[in-house]
This record gives structure tokens, C-alpha cells and sequence, in this order.
């Protein structure tokens, strides 16, 4: 009787047939059955393939962070007073939209050639709904079907959300209540493939879009336009290796197509259980209004709990 030879889960993740391009992009009902079906073998297969590569794999950590920035986050979280230190390290553009140097940018070699080896590492992973499937299109969250499962990456990402997006967006956009669930992407700008994106809003309470270019990756075209819906005027923002924008999902925005080179992007949301988001502007930092009781509230948010965790658990709604 012949013996059937034991196969571990990043061999069986790796002989997955993986739905095609065409069924991931019309949302049929047999993609999502395939990476449910699937989660628990391709979260043991990312785990397989951490220790396979343990010896040539970036841990990734806070160090990929801009060292300025990184100071000022853990002085705020042991002192929360200190948090306008923050602050000023980012840009005001438009009222609720800000940009400041979030990656460092001596490291980000470094953490592309993680994302190359993630690319390469033939464990089946899904690209964002409604975007042109690319070699840098990741599901970042667990919430996300087909999520980038390493824990290592995963150990960086939620620390990345907890201790630095969620304070940030706290501080400057008056999220406090509304960001206690996170999502996030990355996704990268071709100009054969992903030629623009259209005027629109986000469904977050804070989005985070951040440039994960390296120096010498050159790209033309792929401004960001925000529209400042109180002087109606548009302000154009074009992305630097490393830097991130800040701002609140209801801030309309849009993508100019990109015309040469590439541009890498990871974004990240927060919002509120059930995908609840604010209403009005209810800014921490600055001035503040609201229309609603519960914004009102938010007025008087103070800096130990902007610097606080969540105390709920995680949902399981993604918004694509």
C-alpha cells in the first residue's frame, strides 16, 4: 500500500489554484469562498514561511520608522503632555489633511525587499477589490480575505496602528471614538495598468496614505487633489518617499494618473465599530464643532485618552 507523503501548509498554500483575475475583479461569490475556506492553511503558511526564512527575512519593526517622528510618539505615550511635540511634526494643507515624513527613508530599502520577498514567495494572496491586480496589491488586515498573515508583519502593522496612526489621527483629526477598528492596503500606481482615481470620500474616520517609494523611483503624474469644501478651493499634494498624508475620510480627494515610473503606497483606515464614522469636524488639536451629542463630547477628550488603547475587540467587517 503506497504511503501518502505528508505535505506542510506553505506546500499546500503553494498548490492552491487561486481564482482568477477576472473572477477576483466581478467579486464572484467562489473567490471569497476560496480564501474562507482557505484562512487558517494560509495563515500557518505565512507562519512556515517566516521560519523558512528566518535567517534573510526583515523582522519589520518601529526602527522602518522616521526616527524623528518614532522620539516624539514614545514621548507622548510616556507622557502625554508632550504630545503637541507630535503635532508639529505635521503639515496642515487643508484644514483635516496633513503631511509629514512617517517612514524613514534610509530604511525603506529595506522594507521593499520584505514586500519583494512577500511577492515572491508564491503563498496565494489577494489584491484590494476594484484596483488592477499588481505585484504590491495586499491586504494588509485581518478582517481582509487573503491578508498578508506573516505574524511579523502582522506584530509591525498593529503596532503601527495602535501606536502611531491612532494617536496621530486623535490629535489632529478628533477621531477619539470612532477608530477603534483598522484596515489597510497596498497598492501600487502603473501606467499601463492603474491609471487614476476618481473624486471621492473615504468610508474611515482617518485615512493614512503613505509613499513607500525609494529615492531613485522617479514617477510623473499621480497627484492627489483635496478639495476644501469650506473655501472651495483644491489643493494638490504630490507623494515623497516616506512621507505620509493624514486625513479625514470625508475629505473629498483625487488621484491624477500616473504618466511614468511607479508609485507604492500603503493606506490605512480607521474607524468605529460597524464602520461608524464622525459627523462635523470634531478636531482635537485646533479648533473644533460638531453637530451631533456624542461629537460634542469629543470636545473635551483628553490627552491621556488620545494616548490609550481601545478597550473593545476587533470586528470582523471590511469594507472591500
Amino acid at each position: 500500500m503506497k504511503t501518502m507523503e505528508h505535505t506542510n501548509a506553505l506546500a499546500e498554500a503553494r498548490a492552491l489554484e487561486v481564482p482568477s483575475r477576472e473572477l477576483s475583479l466581478r467579486r464572484d461569490p467562489s473567490v471569497s469562498q476560496f480564501w474562507n475556506n482557505n484562512r487558517k492553511l494560509l495563515e500557518e503558511a505565512w507562519a512556515e514561511w517566516e521560519i523558512e526564512n528566518k535567517d534573510d527575512l526583515l523582522v519589520p519593526d518601529e526602527t522602518l520608522l522616521d526616527p524623528k517622528l518614532r522620539k516624539a510618539i514614545n514621548d507622548a505615550w510616556e507622557s502625554p503632555e508632550k504630545e503637541n511635540a507630535v503635532a508639529d511634526l505635521w503639515e496642515e494643507i487643508i484644514p483635516d489633511v496633513y503631511v509629514a515624513q512617517f517612514f524613514n527613508v534610509e530604511r525603506l530599502a529595506d522594507f521593499r525587499n520584505y514586500l519583494e520577498a512577500v511577492a515572491n514567495s508564491r503563498v496565494p494572496k489577494r489584491a484590494p477589490y476594484g484596483i488592477q491586480l499588481n505585484r504590491y496589491g495586499l491586504m494588509l488586515d485581518p478582517r481582509s480575505e487573503g491578508h498578508l498573515a506573516a505574524p511579523s508583519f502582522q506584530a509591525f502593522y498593529n503596532d503601527m496602528m495602535d501606536r502611531f496612526m491612532r494617536p496621530i489621527a486623535r490629535l489632529l483629526l478628533g477621531t477619539y471614538g470612532y477608530d477603534n477598528q483598522t484596515f489597510g492596503f497596498s497598492i501600487q500606481y502603473n501606467p499601463d495598468k492603474d491609471k487614476d482615481l476618481h473624486a471621492h470620500t473615504d468610508a474611515s474616520a482617518a485615512t493614512l496614505n503613505i509613499n513607500i517609494n525609494l529615492p531613485d523611483e522617479v514617477f510623473t503624474g499621480s497627484e492627489v487633489d483635496f478639495y476644501d469644501k469650506a473655501s472651495r478651493k483644491t489643493i494638490q499634494a504630490i507623494f515623497e518617499p516616506g512621507k505620509a498624508i493624514i486625513h479625514r475620510g470625508n475629505v473629498p480627494h483625487a488621484t491624477h494618473p500616473i504618466t511614468s515610473g511607479q508609485r507604492s503606497n500603503l493606506v490605512v483606515w480607521l474607524y468605529g465599530d460597524n464602520m461608524e464614522i464622525p459627523r462635523g469636524s470634531t478636531r482635537s488639536y485646533g479648533n473644533t464643532s460638531s453637530n451631533s451629542i456624542k461629537d460634542v463630547a469629543l470636545e473635551n477628550v483628553t490627552a491621556r485618552q488620545r494616548w490609550s488603547l481601545p478597550d473593545g475587540p476587533k470586528d470582523t467587517v471590511a469594507p472591500f
